[in-house]
């Protein structure tokens, strides 16, 4: 073997090694980075997430109910026009919408989970109320979207838009 050819059998095993230890070390250092990011929670977690949300519904309380809202969510309600987007906008609409003691129940839901801390619930609810005047009850169906946050370690509506279905 020549010189020539030592230097580069010995430059193709130096270029190998540099290879394998690279690939090498960039496999240790994905596999402890992917494992530190938590799990996606599941379709059936955030699709739970309305229960909690009906459940402070059914307390009557306005705070209650707000205390399920991010500081800087957006309210877009079924029973009103104007667009919520601070806790006391939030706590006005639930005063008002709570007189009629709502109880929500879903009639179909899809639910998007888009990472371990957000995901989107969508799809169609039915409440019924009951005027506070006559005692009289009915049921509004209509279409909703929540988007929830993981933040601090708790789901938060970030977003909650909710219409009246158009056809009535």
């Amino acid at each position: 073997m020549t010189r020539k050819t030592r230097i580069r059998a010995a430059l193709v095993t130096a270029t190998a090694v540099v290879t394998a230890a690279t690939v090498s070390a960039g496999v240790s250092a994905a596999g402890p980075e992917k494992s530190a990011h938590p799990a996606k929670p599941g379709k059936k977690q955030i699709a739970a997430l309305f229960d909690g949300w009906n459940a402070a519904l059914r307390t009557g309380d306005a705070e209650v109910v707000a205390d399920r809202y991010a500081k800087d969510a957006v309210l877009l309600p079924t029973v009103s026009n104007k667009v919520r987007t601070d806790r006391a906008g939030i706590v006005d609409y639930f005063e008002h919408f709570l007189r009629n003691k709502p109880v929500g129940k879903k009639v179909r839901t899809i639910v998007n989970v888009l990472d371990a801390d957000s995901a989107l619930d969508t799809g169609v609810y039915e409440f019924t109320l009951t005027d506070p005047a006559t005692g009289k009850k009915r049921v509004v169906q209509a279409r909703y979207t929540y988007e929830y946050e993981k933040r601090g370690g708790t789901w938060l509506i970030v977003n909650h838009h909710s219409s009246a279905m158009p056809e009535g």
